[in-house]
C-alpha cells in the first residue's frame, strides 16, 4: 500500500467514525431546526477529532491499535523537494 493510499485510509475512516458518532449523538435532543446544520457540523469536526486523538495515542502505545484508523500502517513523510527558487 502506499503512503498516499494509507494516509487517504487514516484521514478518512475517522471522518466516517466521526459522522456516525455525531448523527447518534444528535439523536435524541431537540435542536432547533434554524440551528441544526452548525450544531452537527460542530459536533461532527469534534467527534473527529476526538477519535483520532484518542486512537492515535493508544497507538503509540498498541501498535494493533491503528487499525481502529482503517490500517495500522502509518505513512511515512519526507522533506518537499526544494526548487531553484526557494533557495535564492
Amino acid at each position: 500500500m502506499s503512503d498516499y493510499l494509507a494516509s487517504l485510509i487514516r484521514t478518512g475512516i475517522p471522518a466516517g467514525v466521526g459522522a456516525v458518532l455525531a448523527w447518534a449523538a444528535s439523536k435524541g435532543f431537540d435542536i432547533p431546526e434554524a440551528a441544526r446544520t452548525e450544531i452537527i457540523a460542530a459536533l461532527t469536526a469534534a467527534a473527529t477529532t476526538i477519535y483520532y486523538a484518542v486512537v492515535r495515542a493508544a497507538e503509540n502505545t498498541w501498535p494493533v491499535v491503528g487499525r481502529l484508523l482503517g490500517t495500522s500502517r502509518q505513512p511515512e513523510y519526507s522533506a518537499p523537494l526544494k526548487l531553484d527558487s526557494d533557495l535564492e
